[in-house]
């Protein structure tokens, strides 16, 4: 069974959260209180009208001419209930219109606060286990769906049936404290059912969060491996995963079904007991005297009104349990403090690009260390290679250059200032980066490469275009500029990515494998453009091409995560050490002898 005290707080903690989002719309909020309150009284309307009603047709009974009477009554009544039902279509109208507006934008606020708060986040929260995409995506989209349905549910539903039922319990005991009384008693054991059936509830729907996050991530790593997958055709044990995952929340949905099904059919006999019991009691006080005949059927639609919300308490605790189960996972990620990227009050200007890096070590929140005590420099206006095998930590220290991560120790300083000082947003305005494989919005080319500038003209994206020779090939396209991004090969995306490098045009340029994924000529051409660009700023390359190595002004070579060596292309081959074996190993691998005999010839 569930802890009385911890769901106590666990819900406090819950509205707590959420009453920030509530509280924009409370005018809204005010006008559905007080159509939810006049549809209560208007509730009992039928009750009160149906008991009148009965008993002054026993009076008329027993008149000579009863019909004749009757139809005045008739009349009388038939205007009552018209216009109750009109106003209750009224009151209906307003309570689903604004608990729905209030839903939608409760909703709007909810998904973009999570948007801001997860682009303030650095790095390392999203290289965390638990923060992979599917399981993130999971957790922030059932978070607020779940929400939003309490919310839903509290305005068109809940504050209604409980402020009925309230309202028809009052007007029970004014006719007769014993019916009122007996009906009291009845919702307690109710309720208790109800809680109890929650309890046994909560734990397999934490676990079927669980599964449905797996799930969900599952799904996604298909899609993004899909070629792989049928490369080695695995088809079969990706589905099996996937299955296994399944099953299991089959299962987890099979029990929670059958635990509610046996609930249900005990509160549903809770229910009809009290039905059978008003409707005793009542009958005995009328054939006492007590009441009129009228007040048996007024007490039993009175008492339907008490009970109604007792119908929906599954659902109800069914929407508050799903909202505090998804809600403390979406919530978590709002108020992860920890995880917000910190910067300095320094804006970086007039960047020179003169890096320090001093006795770095990094380790990933993963436990992987990628560097240890790494101590060198990047000297402004000039060109540095960082060499080294898959794994030595290349990445990693351009990722720490950016200020994606920060050193477990040591120190990274730029222009004399470290680099924990400067304001996220302008230290990374004067840096330029292109990876291995660099992300492409959804979108046109023109849109992708304006991305590097916002403001920028047409004429500077066509240029930037030009001097990443994407231009021409644009113009062959039929619909030039406005092609959808994702139709490009995969060299063209990159070529957009160095186009917005030329549009953002900034001081200090970092080269993360820039053309391995273009061709030869490709490649030819966007040496040219880069060497061009490289004039009088600072540049740090990371290849396995030998011709962007060998024109570096200092090499850099990295092994394990340490610094091994440094020094130019001529004196670290002379030194014969790690150096001279990556670029022996690369020369043999382009068959560089046979190369060189076919120019000879």
């Amino acid at each position: 069974m569930i802890n009385k005290e911890t769901y106590t707080q666990s819900f406090k903690a819950l509205f707590r959260n959420l009453v920030p989002f509530v509280k924009p719309y409370r005018g809204m909020i005010a006008g559905t209180l007080f159509l939810t309150l006049v549809g209560s009284f208007a509730a009992q309307v039928n009750p009160l009208l149906v008991n009148e009603t009965i008993n002054r047709v026993e009076d008329l009974l027993r008149q000579p001419d009863p019909f004749q009477n009757g139809m005045r009554l008739l009349l009388i009544i038939s205007a009552i209930m018209l216009a109750n039902e009109l106003l209750n279509i009224g009151i209906q109208f307003g309570q689903k219109y604004f608990g729905e507006k209030i839903r939608i934008k409760v909703g709007s606020d909810l998904s973009q606060a999570s948007v801001e708060r997860i682009l303030s986040y650095k790095m390392s929260f999203f290289s965390e286990p638990g923060n992979q995409t599917g399981l993130l995506q999971t957790r922030i989209n059932r978070g607020i769906e779940s929400l939003i349905g309490l919310v839903q549910n509290f305005f068109l539903d809940i504050l209604p049936l409980f402020s009925t039922a309230i309202i028809a319990l009052v007007v029970m005991y004014n006719a007769n404290p014993y019916v009122g009384l007996l009906a009291t008693i009845i919702v307690p054991a109710y309720f208790y059912v109800s809680q109890k059936q929650a309890g046994r509830l909560k734990g397999w729907r934490i676990q079927l969060r669980g599964q449905r996050e797996r799930k969900n991530h599952g799904l996604i790593n298909i899609i993004d491996s899909i070629t792989v997958i049928k490369s080695f055709v695995r088809e079969e044990p990706e589905g099996k995963k996937q299955y296994d995952v399944q099953m299991e929340m089959l299962n987890n949905q099979l029990q929670t079904r059958r635990t509610s099904y046996v609930y249900e059919s005990l509160k549903s006999f809770i229910q009809q007991i009290g039905v059978v019991l008003i409707i005793i009691l009542t009958v005995f006080l009328v054939l006492d005297g007590q009441m009129g005949i009228g007040a048996i059927m007024m007490h039993i639609m009175l008492f339907r009104n008490v009970s109604a919300p007792i119908s929906q308490l599954h659902r109800i605790y069914d929407q508050v349990n799903d909202a505090l189960i998804y809600a403390d996972g979406f919530f978590e990620v709002l108020s992860n403090d920890e995880a917000v990227e910190a910067g300095g009050d320094i804006r970086a200007g007039n960047v020179q690009g003169q890096f320090e890096v001093r006795d770095v070590t990094f380790t990933y929140p993963n436990g992987k260390q990628a560097l240890s005590n790494v101590t060198l420099s990047l000297e402004k206006g000039k060109t540095t290679a960082i060499v080294g095998l898959s794994g030595a930590g290349k990445s990693t220290l351009i990722n720490l250059l950016c200020k994606f991560y920060k050193p477990d120790s040591g120190k990274i300083l730029l222009d004399g200032v470290g680099l924990e000082d400067y304001e996220n947003g302008s230290l990374r305005n004067n840096i330029g980066l292109v990876l291995q494989k660099n992300h492409i919005f959804k979108g046109t080319i023109y849109d992708n490469i304006l991305y590097g500038k916002l403001d920028a003209t047409r004429e500077e994206v066509i240029e930037a275009s030009k001097r990443a020779f994407l231009h021409d090939q644009v113009l062959l396209l039929p619909e030039g500029y406005d092609t959808d991004a994702f139709n490009l090969s995969g060299g063209q995306q990159q070529r957009i990515a160095i186009a917005r490098l030329f549009l953002k045009d900034p001081p200090v340029i970092f080269l993360d494998e820039p053309t391995a994924s273009l061709d030869a000529i490709a490649t030819e051409h966007i040496k040219m453009s880069l060497d061009a660009i490289k004039e009088g700023r600072t540049v740090v390359i990371i290849s396995h091409s030998l011709s962007q190595i060998i024109d570096a002004d200092v090499i850099h070579v990295l092994k394990d995560g340490r610094l091994v060596e440094t020094g130019s292309h001529e004196s670290l081959y002379k030194l014969n050490g790690e150096y001279r074996k990556i670029f022996d190993a690369s020369a043999r691998s382009l068959n560089l002898d046979k190369m060189l005999d076919t120019l000879a010839v």
